[in-house]
């Protein structure tokens, strides 16, 4: 364990480095965020009563997304573990005395946290200072912000165990690009990045929250800002338990049938 803790720090202090970038991801984010509240503000203000999301709530949950979604963006791919499967150079891996899915989940792990660690804070602060109902509340008492953070380290579990099963995938396919796209819909239309999931309608919402996509933002986002009661919160996290031992399992077993079935050629 000891090793892939070592590999997860080196890798989030190298990408605590690309500050620059990190700082043209954050004004996006704040236009995007700013964007969508008044968009969805325009909407609620016409038919309020028709909107399955209270406005400071779905400010709340707009705010948060923009703030965390290093965490949780699926089109945040790291193309050379893909290109490293192609080319074979995933031998060089395979040298070290570790398992490369460990690896492959250190890694990917400190590689979302270090792009979130350098824009979440100025979003939330910023949201903060906006008046209600268009900004971010601060909860201060309750379950309601512990119950947010273990939602969360449960939904980056979740979210690199997807994306490891694709990599893990592509031992198994001639070109991953198909899957990859299709995947990044699936998670984008599923996993309350598009819109949240209870404006869906209701048997797709239904299909949505049983998901392994409705158990990545949606939980945590929508326990903060209140949509799920905190009578619901263990539920939804019990399932989020599920979907990362599932993902894990599946993730695991189709990188070692890779595995056995690579053949590396060289000197």
């Amino acid at each position: 364990m000891r090793k892939y803790i070592s590999f997860f720090r080196m890798r989030l202090m190298a990408g605590l480095q690309y500050r620059a970038a990190a700082l043209a991801g954050l004004s996006t984010q704040l236009v995007w965020g700013a964007m969508e509240v008044l968009l969805y503000r325009a909407f609620w203000l016409e038919h309020p009563e028709r909107f399955p999301m209270g406005m400071e709530a779905l400010a709340a949950y707009i705010w948060l997304q923009q703030a965390f979604l290093t965490l949780f963006s699926m089109w945040s791919w790291e193309r050379d573990l893909i290109s490293s499967v192609r080319t074979g150079a995933v031998a060089y891996e395979l040298a070290r005395p570790v398992d490369l899915y460990g690896m492959w989940m250190a890694r990917s792990l400190a590689l979302r946290l270090s792009r979130a660690l350098l824009r979440m804070f100025p979003v939330i602060l910023i949201a903060l200072l906006i008046p209600a109902p268009y900004g971010l509340r601060l909860w201060t008492g309750g379950a309601v912000l512990p119950l947010f953070l273990l939602s969360t380290v449960l939904m980056l579990l979740v979210v690199c165990a997807y994306t490891l099963l694709i990599y893990a995938l592509t031992f198994h396919l001639t070109d991953p690009n198909g899957i990859m796209v299709l995947s990044v819909a699936a998670a984008d239309l599923l996993g309350g990045a598009i819109v949240p999931l209870p404006f869906l309608p209701e048997k797709l919402r239904l299909l949505a929250a049983l998901s392994p996509f409705g158990s990545m933002q949606n939980v945590p986002l929508r326990i903060y800002s209140g949509d799920i009661p905190l009578t619901d919160a263990p539920a939804v996290m019990g399932l989020q338990v599920f979907w990362i031992l599932t993902l894990v399992l599946a993730g695991c077993l189709l990188t070692r049938s890779g595995l056995r079935r690579s053949v590396i050629a060289g000197g």
